[in-house]
């Protein structure tokens, strides 16, 4: 049966890409509430930077590298005699279309997708066996819709979103938790890397990455899928179901104005506006 909520009290925690955005914060909050967190990202020093400010512990390395993955669970379960919740917080938003290198599309497929998938693996067999366990995933709300401009991080985003629903309807009935964690823009490095119609299209309603980690508290006391920071993302997401060309249109409608708009002018927030309503102005 799966439970509902996770008491975060004495937890363990793991947070990849722990070391700046959504993943520090995140940490910071988990300890707040009584966690024992352990804080993981590439760079040694970003993580050893905030693992020092929220009195946690730092393990830097790969999260997208498998042995890398396989080790870091081996070392937290042996040394804090378990691991209640993972984060799996890491990814990339390189910009570009069709164009964009095979490399770019590599390492976005790596990071965004196969990090999940090596964390699943190690992870699983452990929780099964305690018949309990829980992953969340950073997503995006461009995992429920798209990223003009952004093939790669779009495309890869949906495919993280398909492996966490999987992962969901295969092992709920043995205690497995999975969530998605969707944002809209949230004021990140990442934003500031999304490209200019990216950032133009989410800048005006983005959060901060405290905000976001606040909406996974609030869904840590449920075990609800979704988890939606910007709220009318549900209801985008149910109009891209209800009526997909019509929605496709909308999106087209707006990319021939950033296309055709100099720069200075080009849609900002009245085209995100405009966009989440499904209709652009034309």
């Amino acid at each position: 049966m799966t439970p509902v909520g996770l008491d975060l009290d004495g937890a363990v925690v793991v947070v990849t890409g722990g070391g700046s955005g959504i993943g520090a914060a995140l940490a910071g909050r988990f300890v707040a509430a009584g966690a024992r967190v352990v804080v993981n990202d590439l760079d040694p020093a970003a993580a050893e930077t905030v693992a020092t400010r929220i009195g946690a512990p730092a393990i830097a390395g790969d999260a997208a590298d498998p042995d890398f993955v396989d080790g870091l669970v081996d070392r937290v379960w042996t040394e804090l005699g378990g691991l209640d919740l993972f984060c799996a917080n890491v990814g990339v938003a390189p910009e570009g279309g069709v164009d964009a290198p095979d490399e770019v599309w590599t390492t976005a497929w790596r990071v965004n997708v196969l990090s999940q998938v090596h964390a699943a693996r190690a992870l699983l067999p452990r929780w099964l066996a305690d018949g309990q366990g829980r992953l969340l995933v950073t997503v995006s709300a461009a995992g429920l819709l798209t990223m003009l401009g952004n093939a790669p991080y779009s495309v890869t985003k949906h495919a993280a979103l398909g492996f966490a629903e999987w992962l969901r309807a295969s092992y709920e009935h043995r205690g497995i938790v999975v969530q998605a964690l969707c944002p809209q823009g949230v004021r990140t490095p990442m934003l500031a890397r999304s490209g200019a119609l990216g950032g133009a299209l989410l800048d005006d309603g983005a959060l901060t990455p405290d905000e976001v980690a606040d909406s996974v508290l609030e869904a840590m006391t449920d075990d609800r899928f979704l988890v939606l920071p910007h709220p009318e993302v549900a209801d985008f997401y149910l109009r891209r179901a209800g009526d997909p060309d019509r929605w496709l249109s909308a999106m087209n409608r707006l990319q021939q104005r950033h296309e055709s708009a100099p720069a200075r002018t080009r849609p900002g927030a009245e085209g995100a506006v405009m966009i989440e309503h499904g209709e652009p102005a034309s």
